[in-house]
């Protein structure tokens, strides 16, 4: 992925990518229609932005007759992880340690949101664990 396809999404893209995720499959019509809430948008400018995301890889389309429809190529995950990503690397100094010390300490956790994280971090080494196996295989 180059430096241009993984740059964040401004927060007018990301407006745009919400609606995209939330509804499937949608129009440049239908978008800017339901952007019209927050911003009063041209439809020549909600087209510009759509080719300019899928020529970075976050939307594709099909054609329906004359019209494009178009939908998300990477799910909303991965936009959210990037922006963790670039999360800690700002704020917390590369360290998810730090993130996470910071989570505990000054959101403080419930019981249930500790044993979902406890179960993610244990799949997480098991992944891990599978992924070394087969480095060691493939050896």
């Amino acid at each position: 992925m180059s430096a241009h396809e993984s740059a964040p999404l401004t927060p007018a893209q990301r407006d745009l990518m919400e609606i995209v995720w939330a509804e499937g499959e949608v129009t440049v019509t239908e978008v800017r229609d339901l952007l019209e809430a927050k911003r009063n948008l041209a439809r020549n400018t909600v087209l510009t932005m759509m080719v300019r995301l899928e020529e970075r890889g976050w939307l594709q389309h099909r054609t329906q007759g004359r019209t494009f429809v178009y939908s998300a190529a990477r799910p909303k995950t991965v936009s959210l992880g990037m922006r963790v990503s670039q999360m800690v690397d700002r704020l917390f100094a590369g360290s998810p340690e730090d993130l996470v010390t910071a989570l505990i300490e000054y959101r403080g956790l419930t019981a249930a949101e500790t044993r979902r994280i406890r179960s993610m971090i244990e799949q997480a080494e098991a992944k891990q664990k599978q992924s070394g196996q087969r480095r060691k295989n493939q050896s």
